[in-house]
């Protein structure tokens, strides 16, 4: 039978498929040949799981609508690579050699139709469209989820510590794997983990928000593993955000409640007053940064973590985004300008800009950070760095090339960029993705816009669907080739990129 899948502008696609296929083989095949996101039925709802398109309702002639989607950076502060997820659901990674998969035991076949990365510090954890998860990386870093395998499934979200993962499942439950002192054994407090909505990791461990607004939290004590002293006080929670080593919990009044590391911000005593109405927080490695309602900012934690904040608070109000180095904040005002604080040694790691960088901070839209580096995607398309050049602080050797940038992300010590051309730029420690050229290949077209408009035409392009090989497994990573020199992914026969 023959389905008409038309995108939003109208475009349009054939496809000749069997009414015995299924919807998981169409979507991962539409995918693919397609550069699409989602099918969704003409009743609007979104077409998933294994039944057949007969029983799914799909009839010949039918119109389904096809969803597109911008490819998406993954890494994190404490993070050694990069992962993309393509435009059509696949994955490219670089980066260290080990967080990259050089050496995992695992089939890049299974990375597709993937919806959400999450990154600890060596390695990946991936969504997949059906719910199973794949992991990649460093096997001390929470690579290694054969354990916990048959329990992932119907998992919609991820969270990462150090050293270890946290899936949340569709029923609220959570699986967890990694270094058991970084929250991979969640088993001391699983029966409370039902009905949660989400879950955040610190570097050492992991607090859970249940839909009653209650919190569990698990791994190292220490570090906020244990929230037993303030549990009378955690009720009615909104959300919770993290340092290296302790939470701060946004209550629905407004209020905070911290419990953790005490000189990591666990301690709010000096600044309760001035914690309320509070909208966010966003932690450094050591200190907490709260903006409240009404565009103020409270800091609170180790002062050589940024968490002190007065000579730059007369400056501290209109603020509406916040990020954090390891040692220091910039705040970006609705003015589009940018307040910085913090950073040891002087302002050193990405504390404050010099007067020639700060006078480019204009229009600023968004802000991001590597452990020691700042990063501002001004609103013509630039970019604008500062801080430890050895963290990505200078991206002076990619000027000319830093124009239309769409997305920025930070690594441990390196940058990378999505430009709307889907070019990917990336600069800092070559060791840690500040070098993608092994897999320059795959990083082209990654929102998948010219292989929409192969395929999408007036005439209206027809494909055949054929059944996808759609059983996980496990497999070496023999279809895979890596440079010799850096460990970056370079090539998957179907995979990671697609040909």
């Amino acid at each position: 039978m023959r389905v008409h899948l038309t995108l939003l502008s109208g475009e349009e696609a054939v496809l000749t498929v069997s009414p015995d296929t299924t919807v998981h083989d169409l979507k991962l095949q539409a995918q693919r040949e397609l550069g699409i996101h989602e099918l969704v039925s003409s009743q609007g709802q979104i077409l998933s799981g294994f039944c057949s398109l007969r029983d799914a309702g799909i009839r010949d002639g039918d119109n389904i609508s096809a969803t597109v989607r911008s490819a998406q950076l993954v890494s994190g502060r404490l993070c050694r690579a990069f992962a993309l997820i393509r435009g059509d659901g696949t994955v490219v990674s670089w980066g260290d050699k080990v967080a990259c998969g050089q050496y995992s035991d695992i089939n890049w076949n299974e990375l597709r139709d993937v919806q959400q990365i999450c990154a600890s510090s060596g390695a990946f954890a991936a969504v997949l469209g059906n719910g199973q998860v794949v992991t990649w990386g460093d096997s001390s870093c929470g690579a290694d989820s054969r354990r916990v395998n048959e329990q992932l499934t119907a998992v919609c979200s991820l969270e990462a510590s150090a050293f270890a993962f946290a899936a949340l499942r569709r029923n609220g439950s959570v699986v967890t794997w990694g270094d058991h002192r970084f929250g991979g054994d969640s088993r001391p407090v699983q029966e409370q983990l039902t009905s949660v909505r989400r879950i955040v990791g610190s570097g050492r461990a992991f607090a859970a928000v249940r839909r009653d607004g209650l919190v569990v939290s698990w791994g190292s004590e220490d570090c906020g593993g244990d929230c037993s002293e303030v549990k009378e006080e955690l009720t009615d929670v909104v959300d919770v955000y993290s340092t290296y080593s302790a939470f701060a919990a946004v209550r629905q009044d407004g209020s905070v409640v911290v419990w953790g590391d005490k000189h990591g911000g666990g301690d709010i005593t000096e600044v309760k007053q001035e914690l309320y109405d509070v909208r966010e927080i966003h932690g450094s490695s050591y200190a907490f940064a709260a903006i409240r309602r009404d565009g103020q900012v409270v800091t609170w934690g180790s002062a050589d973590s940024g968490g002190d904040s007065r000579l730059a608070q007369e400056r501290l109000f209109e603020v509406s985004q916040v990020q954090a180095t390891d040692s220091a904040f910039a705040a970006l005002k609705t003015d589009g300008t940018v307040v910085t604080w913090g950073g040891r040694h002087g302002f050193g790691r990405g504390g404050a800009p010099s007067a020639a960088v700060q006078q480019q901070l204009v229009d600023v839209q968004r802000l991001a950070a590597t452990d020691g580096a700042f990063a501002a995607l001004l609103g013509n398309g630039r970019v604008v760095t500062w801080g430890d050049e050895d963290y990505g602080g200078d991206c002076r050797a990619l000027s000319e090339e830093l124009q239309d940038v769409h997305q920025i992300q930070g690594s441990n010590s390196a940058f990378a960029v999505v430009k709307n051309d889907g070019t990917v730029l990336a600069w800092g420690d070559r060791v840690v993705g500040g070098d993608c050229s092994g897999v320059k290949r795959q990083l082209k077209d990654v929102h998948c816009v010219s292989l929409r408009k192969s395929k999408f035409s007036d005439g209206a392009a027809e494909i055949h669907c054929t059944k996808c090989d759609s059983t996980p497994s496990r497999a070496s990573t023999s279809s895979a080739e890596y440079d010799a020199t850096d460990g970056t992914l370079i090539a998957l026969e179907s995979g990671v990129a697609p040909l």
